[in-house]
Order: structure tokens, then C-alpha cells, then sequence
């Protein structure tokens, strides 16, 4: 599996990717019965849009820090899931400076400049994320959380086993500490396929980000993924709803806005493949309308 996970989007894929903006007769797996009913749901890192515009959507995943009112959101039984990044640490973040100081943080996300990865092993950094950084997203009048880079841990594992050696398995114990000492909140995880197996019966969704068309970073542009990387993260996504039958499957795909007919044919066939879908752009800035039929 090759190239670095980007903070909300991949660069090429988990095996690489094709840079042809065309898309294929939609087809796929047979519709999972589980869970019932089509989520409509949406991704919005910003706090432009008015609430009227969020009035088709049950569940909103949005920036913890910039987003749009939240009272009036609620209000209107929207189900609200605030951002974290558990694998990175951004340098505007308030507590970078703290856990910089702790000496865990080593690289920075080519694809994301000012983000560096964490060790998610480090007792500390558990400690932070369970104690003071969920709780005070939760103050805020979210729902729950929505984690983030969490592909990371292992990415970093697999390239240097011997640095990194029990990243994976610290990721997946990370996301069952937030699960005990907070049991009742909503929790969506991104991707991160290799804990899914070891998290999904404490987590109420999985996405699958770029699943289908993703985003290449160089170019610019998105693309599809290959017929492979396609398919191994539809089977992950569908195993993790196997071991918990109650588990939410959700797509994350990008494209252009303008090719409303490509757009459509991803809807139908993440449907297909029992995914609650969305497709948008992938600074993830703006509200992208599912085309009419």
C-alpha cells in the first residue's frame, strides 16, 4: 500500500491510482440490509454556509473549531460529529506547542504542510485526547467525534517497523480508551482499515474516504482509485459491519461539482454497496447538493 495519508484525502490511493476522470458502469456488491435506510449525510469544514443550507442532512461532520452554529442545528435533529485528528497534530492546534514538547511528534504530512505525525503509543498523548480533548468537543454541543489520521500509526509501521513497532496496535487501543471512558457518544472513524477489525464494535460509523474517486495531490485533480484498491476497501468496510451488524457504513468520494452525471453514478453505486454516500471537493469548504435523479 503505498503513498502518505493526507489529513482528509489520500494521494494515490491506498495502491495507487488511475488519473483518468472517467468512471466505469456502476455496479458492486449486492445493497447490505444493515443499517436500514440511506443516511443523508454531509462533510463541512467551514462556518459560511447558513443552517438552512444543512436542512437535507440527518448527520453533519464538521471542523471542531470553525463551523456553523451548532444550537440551532440541533434544534433541528441534526446529528453532529466534531473533528479530530488523533494521527497528526496541526501547528494552530493549542496544544501543539505541549505535545511538541514532549518529543512525540516526528515528521510532517507532505500533503498537509504545518501537520505532523504523533506517536500514538505515548501514555501522554492517550491521556490528552481522553481527557481534555474529546470532553471539550463534546462542551461545544457536539454529539460526538469523527476521527481522523488514524491510517497514519500503521502507514508509519509499515515503513519503519522497527522505529515504529506497535502503532497500529497503539491506534486501535487509543480508540477503545475514548470508547470506555466515553461510552455513550456518537464515534465516526476514517478508513484506518487495518484497526477496523480490532474497533468496530465500539464504533457507531465507518467511513470510507476516496473509496471510489479519490484525490491527486500533484495533479491537482481527482481521479478514480484502481479496480483493487476499490475493491479491498469495500470488502474492510463490509467485514468491520460483519462483526457489528449495528455499525454504519459511510463513503466519502471527490469530484468535480460540474459533472453531475459522474457525480450520480457514484451515488448509485456506493449505494449499491450498502454505503451511505457523499461526494464533494476536497478542501471539503463548500456544501456539494447530491444531483437530482
Amino acid at each position: 500500500m503505498a503513498g502518505l495519508i493526507g489529513r482528509r484525502a489520500i494521494l494515490g490511493g491506498m495502491l495507487g491510482g488511475a488519473g483518468v476522470m472517467m468512471l466505469p458502469h456502476a455496479a458492486g456488491a449486492a445493497p447490505n440490509d444493515v443499517p436500514k435506510g440511506d443516511v443523508p449525510w454531509v462533510v463541512y469544514y467551514a462556518d459560511k454556509e447558513p443552517v438552512k443550507a444543512f436542512e437535507p442532512y440527518r448527520l453533519l461532520v464538521l471542523d471542531s473549531k470553525y463551523h456553523p452554529p451548532l444550537r440551532p442545528l440541533k434544534d433541528r435533529g441534526k446529528t453532529l460529529l466534531g473533528y479530530i485528528s488523533l494521527g497528526e497534530v496541526e501547528q494552530h492546534r493549542p496544544w501543539f506547542d505541549r505535545v511538541k514538547g514532549w518529543g512525540i511528534l516526528s515528521e510532517e504530512n507532505p500533503n498537509w504542510p504545518g501537520s505532523f505525525y504523533v506517536d500514538v503509543r505515548d501514555k501522554r498523548w492517550v491521556k490528552l485526547v481522553v481527557e481534555e480533548l474529546v470532553p471539550a468537543i463534546l462542551r461545544l454541543g457536539f454529539d460526538g467525534i469523527f476521527l481522523d489520521t488514524l491510517d497514519n500509526p500503521p502507514h508509519l509501521e509499515r515503513t519503519e517497523p522497527k522505529r515504529w513497532a506497535g502503532m497500529t496496535e497503539g491506534a486501535a487501543r487509543l480508540v477503545r480508551a475514548i470508547r470506555a471512558n466515553w461510552p455513550n457518544i456518537r464515534i465516526m472513524q476514517n478508513r484506518a482499515y487495518e484497526i477496523l477489525p480490532d474497533v468496530a464494535g465500539v464504533l457507531d460509523y465507518a467511513l470510507g474516504e476516496s473509496v471510489y474517486a479519490g484525490w491527486d495531490f500533484e495533479a491537482k485533480r481527482p481521479h478514480l482509485q484502481t479496480e483493487e484498491d476499490y475493491r479491498f476497501q469495500v470488502l474492510a468496510l463490509q467485514d468491520a459491519q460483519r462483526l457489528n451488524p449495528k455499525l454504519g457504513l459511510f463513503s466519502l468520494d471527490y469530484w468535480d461539482p460540474a459533472d453531475t452525471e459522474g457525480i450520480k453514478r457514484i451515488y448509485a453505486r456506493q449505494r449499491a454497496n450498502g454505503f451511505s454516500p457523499y461526494v464533494s471537493v476536497v478542501d471539503l469548504d463548500r456544501i456539494v447538493r447530491e444531483p437530482a435523479p
